[in-house]
Formats: structure tokens, C-alpha cells, sequence
């Protein structure tokens, strides 16, 4: 019996040590090397909000951006303490730079062009994207946005096959064609409001089946009505925390469905895959085709096992560019348009230029880039409505960053909606709509600051598709101009909201007057 008792007893010791080791290991990563972190960067003048055990800084974000959502904004286009409350308190606060925690995650917050640029420019691979957030990954997958190293180099370069400008002009009769076709829509509201910000979902979403897939929008319309459920789950679990390791043993509600989606938008792409194999093996279609699924499909049937791209890498780059591709240009052509109805003078000398340059007729590739006026408004546009508000990267070994020592693990957090909306390089005027302050090009705008106009990012990983999204977007906007002059509607709400992408919570509607 005594040696049963025995065992007992160093059973029960065993236990004790391994939940003694566990919990130490618990506290060293929830506190003590947070802590450590926080010291460091104090040491170095770089101060933040206080670091909460388990949520870090997300529940007060998330406590700010409620504040903000309910506080009414008129028609000012000073969006930034809205979308992005936390930054405009805490640079104000801590300034230029200072540290929040995702969690246990420390993230250096970055709003100083310098640093910014350096981090952007970053040619020896020491700040790396960071790692996707779990219902991103869903989102997105691994491909271009997300990807790393020689994967990302890879897939860059088949990509790069698809925008060339060639590629590009080609591309513009689909454009046409699918604006062409929501003009025909409009004829019905001629003297009517109209919401066009649906109707550029729907726009952009038909142009992406066309010129990327081959296909219709009718083809796509699964994958589309996925992606916006997707994306309204992964906006909302953005900064939510919960206690690790939990969901190991129970998934929310928001994990069950995302994960159902992601296997649905996987099975729609793998069809749309195999029509356009089977069309090329009964020779409907002479080799794989010169747009974005053709040239995915000739790098996964490469001869050269070292160059080819698997299954899964196709599914993940067709997500990434049904996302990206339709996002960024609906939003762009949303508050364009919105601006556009607001400063009517501006819209008179866009339709004018349009009408010099076209007369009557649809846009050719020439005559877009003699679009001086509209490239302006677009460049204006995307300053005071970027589609993209945040950025990151990461610090995956200890690195200097201007005069900083930062530790591994490091986020970095460059708040895109901060720069773009900062008087110290814009002027005192930052938050009116003046696109006269591109005349002289981004360079002069900036004051040399050209880190601080981020639309597209900059650097090795600047977004592969802006020339296609601006073109897209000078078509349909000089077509729209050709035919209708347009002022906002009463009806309209003016609230901007971030689900990934800045957005227009309740559409813009806009009374259509036919010229």
C-alpha cells in the first residue's frame, strides 16, 4: 500500500510541476514579456495606453469606435477620428508614434512619412507582412496580400503577366460594356434619385468576371455574395480578443460560418477552374487564355515543376483579386461620385474635360490618360477616402528603425487615414476637398513626403492592380459625366464606416438630371 501512496504522490507532484511550468508560461507571455516590451520602447521616448492582461488596448479601441459610429458627422469629410478614433486620441496623447497592444501583440503605431517610408521601401525583407489575422486568412488565403518570401515573389511575377498595359488596354471594352450596361439601368431614374453605390457593387463585381475570369457576373455571384458575408465577419472579430487556446475547444458562432463560407467560395472558384480546363481540353478555347485565370492555369500546367503553382494557390489568388479588385474600385467610384454631387464646380470641369477629349463617344485608351482633371479628383478622392485605412508589417528579429531599437515580434502599424488627413503636410485646409493640391503632381503635394499619399501602398509590394482600379475608374466616371449631371439627394446620410474598406453605411444616393 505504501508504494501505491508513493506513486500517488509523485503522480500529484508531476501534475503540480506541469501546471506550475503552464502557468508560469501563461504569465510570461500575457505579462512579464509585454511588460519587458513596454519598457524598452519607454526607455526610448515611445509611450501608449496601458497594456490591459489578455485584451491589451481592443477593448478601449473597441469602446472608442462605438463612440465615434454614434456621433453625427454633417457633410465633412473629416472622417479620421471617426474610422480611426484610437490613433487620432493616442497620437495626440503619445505622440507621432506610439505603442497599443493587440492583445499580448505589441504594435508600434507609425505615422511619421520617414519611418513609414523606410518600412515600405524595405528591400532586405526586415519587415515583413504581418501574419494574416485568422478570419483574413479565411478571407484572403495566401496569396498576393498576404504571401511571404519566394512564394510572393513567384506569384508577383505570374501576376504581373495579367496588368501589363497591354493587358490593361484590353481590358477596357468589358469595362465599357459592363458601365454601358448600368447606364441602361439608370435611364429609369432619369429625374429620380438613385443609390449608386449598389449599383457600382454590381458594376465592379461584373467588370472583375469579365476581364480577370472570362466570365459573367452571373458566374461570380456566388463568390461575390460570400465575400460580403466574409468580410462583415472578419470587420467586426478585427480587434476581438479571447483567451488563447480557447477556441480549441469551442468555436462562436462567427467561426462556424466563416469557415462554412471559406469551403463555399473554395467550391464556386474550383468550378469556375475546371468550365475554363474542360473548355480548353474540348479546344473551345485556344490555350488557357491571357487573363488572370489563364495565366494562373498555364503557371499551375507549367513543364517546370519549380515554377508551377498548386490548386490551392490558384483558389487563394482568384479570392484575393475578387476581393481586392471589386473593393477598392466600388469604393473609389462611391465617394468620387459623392464628392463630385457635393462640389458641382468641380463636376462641370470634369464633364467638361471629358466632353474635349470624347465628345460623345466611349473612352479610348488614349484619351484616358489625358484625363489631367479627373486624375486629380481621383487622387483627391482617395486621400480623403482612402479605401484602405491601416497597414502592417512586422519585425520578426531586433532591427533599427530610424532611431529606434526595436524588439522582435514588434507589429507595425501605419494608420494610412492619419497620414492622409495630417495639416502638418497637407495644410490647414487638409479636410476640404481640393484637388488643385495634386496639380503639380503627388511629389509637390506631399512636400517630398511621397510615404505620406498611401492609397496603394508603396515599395516592392505597392498593389498590383491601381492602374487597373484607376482606369476602371476614369471610364465609368467620364461615361456617367457624359450623360448626367447629378447632386446629392436630401435622402443622404453622410456616415463613412471601416468593414475592411471605407464605406458609406447607407449608400449615397443622388438625384440623376439627363444632360
Amino acid at each position: 500500500m505504501r508504494g501505491v501512496s508513493d506513486l500517488n504522490v509523485l503522480i500529484l507532484g508531476f501534475i503540480f510541476l506541469c501546471l506550475s511550468l503552464a502557468l508560469i508560461k501563461i504569465l510570461h507571455m500575457l505579462w512579464w514579456a509585454p511588460m519587458r516590451v513596454k519598457y524598452l520602447m519607454g526607455l526610448q521616448g515611445v509611450k501608449g495606453p496601458p497594456y490591459r492582461f489578455i485584451h491589451g488596448s481592443t477593448k478601449e479601441i473597441m469602446s472608442m469606435q462605438k463612440e465615434a459610429m454614434a456621433k453625427p458627422l454633417g457633410l465633412s469629410n473629416n472622417i479620421y477620428p471617426k474610422l480611426l478614433p484610437h490613433v487620432h486620441c493616442w497620437t495626440n496623447l503619445y505622440g507621432k508614434n506610439y505603442l497599443q497592444w493587440y492583445g499580448k501583440q505589441p504594435q508600434l503605431a507609425v505615422t511619421e512619412p520617414e519611418l513609414i517610408k523606410e518600412i515600405l521601401s524595405d528591400r532586405q525583407r526586415l519587415y515583413p507582412k504581418n501574419k494574416p489575422q485568422l478570419f483574413v486568412k479565411k478571407l484572403l488565403g495566401d496569396g498576393l496580400a498576404s504571401s511571404q518570401g519566394e512564394k510572393w515573389a513567384k506569384m508577383r511575377k505570374i501576376a504581373n503577366h495579367a496588368f501589363q498595359t497591354e493587358s490593361l488596354k484590353g481590358m477596357i471594352p468589358a469595362m465599357i460594356s459592363s458601365a454601358e450596361t448600368m447606364l441602361e439601368r439608370w435611364k429609369c431614374h432619369e429625374g429620380k434619385e438613385v443609390e449608386v453605390y449598389e449599383d457600382f457593387r454590381l458594376l465592379t463585381a461584373e467588370v472583375i468576371s469579365r476581364t480577370a475570369f472570362g466570365s459573367s457576373y452571373l458566374e461570380g455571384k456566388n463568390v461575390f455574395e460570400m465575400l460580403v458575408k466574409l468580410t462583415a465577419i472578419t470587420s467586426r472579430n478585427l480587434v476581438k480578443q479571447r483567451f488563447p487556446g480557447l477556441s480549441m475547444f469551442f468555436k462562436t458562432h462567427d467561426q462556424i460560418e466563416s469557415e462554412k463560407l471559406e469551403k463555399g467560395i473554395r467550391d464556386s472558384i474550383l468550378k469556375i477552374i475546371k468550365k475554363r480546363e474542360e473548355s480548353i481540353m474540348n479546344r473551345e478555347e485556344d490555350g488557357f487564355g491571357s487573363d488572370f485565370l489563364g495565366v494562373l492555369l498555364k503557371a499551375h500546367h507549367d513543364a517546370n515543376i519549380n515554377q508551377r503553382i498548386s490548386v490551392d494557390d490558384m483558389v487563394d489568388e482568384c479570392k484575393t483579386f475578387y476581393f481586392a479588385g471589386q473593393e477598392t474600385t466600388n469604393t473609389l467610384l462611391g465617394w468620387s461620385v459623392f464628392l463630385l454631387a457635393v462640389h458641382t464646380d468641380w463636376q462641370e470641369k470634369a464633364r467638361n474635360e471629358v466632353l474635349e477629349i470624347f465628345g460623345k463617344q466611349n473612352p479610348n485608351a488614349d484619351g484616358i490618360t489625358e484625363l489631367k482633371s479627373m486624375g486629380l479628383i481621383i487622387n483627391e478622392t482617395l486621400r480623403l477616402y482612402s479605401p484602405v485605412v491601416v497597414m502592417s508589417r512586422k519585425v520578426e528579429s531586433e532591427v533599427k528603425l530610424g532611431k529606434l531599437n526595436l524588439p522582435a515580434n514588434t507589429v507595425l502599424y501605419i494608420p494610412i487615414l492619419a497620414l492622409h488627413h495630417d495639416p502638418e503636410i497637407w495644410g490647414d485646409d487638409v479636410h476640404l476637398f481640393k484637388p488643385e493640391r495634386f496639380s503639380q503632381g503627388v511629389s509637390k503635394a506631399t512636400k517630398d513626403n511621397m510615404a505620406a499619399f498611401l492609397p496603394f501602398g508603396m515599395g516592392p509590394r505597392t498593389c498590383l492592380g491601381f492602374n487597373f482600379a484607376i482606369n476602371e475608374a476614369k471610364i465609368v466616371l467620364a461615361m456617367i459625366l457624359q450623360r448626367y449631371s447629378f447632386t446629392l439627394s436630401p435622402a443622404y446620410v453622410h456616415s463613412p464606416v471601416q468593414i475592411l474598406t471605407t464605406r458609406p453605411q447607407h449608400g449615397i444616393q443622388v438625384i440623376l438630371q439627363p444632360l
